[in-house]
């Protein structure tokens, strides 16, 4: 079959449909367009956009859900606050273990900063160390110039009758000295804080000197014969 183009003849190929190549032609001139999935509101017959896991922003009330977007939003609402929840409780653990560590009365940051306090205040402690506004406190030491200070040595433990034991140690320097302070306290279980058993600062070549030492006196009031500050025989 032959065409007539401007005075030409044209064959049409006879392999090609003819309706195919229309319909080729205007798929190129208009191509088809995508739409979202969306629902018939009611008997208004207004339709708006699919409510999913991800698009759901809770505008939309829920008695117009159906049970598939009524799904997605029950499970974005569980997911939200399983969030929430877990925020929460690493934030109470964060906030009880610095309670514990560090604002805590019987923390051992607590314990620390006291002793080392009562170092600087002792006048045979400065005699040997020096001015008091340079004397530092911190923990054991290592080779390696390029690590901080380990943490502070201690061990916290409780007795057969309920009496909890702290020990610890730290390094103190000034700019005449340096030495070691060492500390052992005590709470009985009808306690409400600990109390000292010893403190002393240990300096090479200087005798021990000690801030406490309740054994010491414990011992000297029985062999004197004092009890309650009072002499019995």
């Amino acid at each position: 079959m032959t065409i007539p183009v401007q005075g030409r003849l044209m064959v049409r190929p006879k392999f090609i449909p003819y309706a195919f190549l229309r319909s080729w032609t205007s798929l190129r001139r208009y191509p088809r367009r995508s739409y979202a999935t969306h629902h018939q509101l009611g008997n208004s017959g207004t339709t708006r956009k699919a409510v999913t896991l991800a698009s759901d922003d809770g505008r939309i009330p829920w008695s117009e859900l159906s049970t598939g977007e009524k799904l997605a939003r029950s499970t974005q609402q569980s997911f939200n606050f399983a969030v929430i929840l877990i925020g929460m409780i690493a934030t109470g653990g964060v906030g009880w273990f610095l309670y514990q560590e560090v604002f805590s009365m019987d923390s051992k940051t607590h314990h620390f900063n006291e002793a080392h306090a009562r170092v600087k205040k002792d006048n045979r402690c400065v005699e040997l160390l020096g001015d008091p506004k340079k004397i530092r406190a911190y923990g054991e030491s290592t080779w390696n110039r390029w690590t901080r200070n380990r943490r502070i040595a201690s061990t916290l433990t409780k007795d057969k009758t309920g009496t909890e034991h702290l020990y610890m140690h730290f390094n103190v320097e000034g700019p005449l000295g340096k030495g070691v302070v060492r500390l052992h306290m005590t709470k009985a279980p009808e306690r409400k804080k600990f109390e000292y058993r010893y403190l002393a600062l240990d300096v090479p070549g200087h005798q021990r000197i000690y801030l406490e030492n309740a054994d010491a006196e414990q011992r000297d009031n029985k062999k004197g014969g004092k009890m309650f500050g009072v002499r019995w025989w």
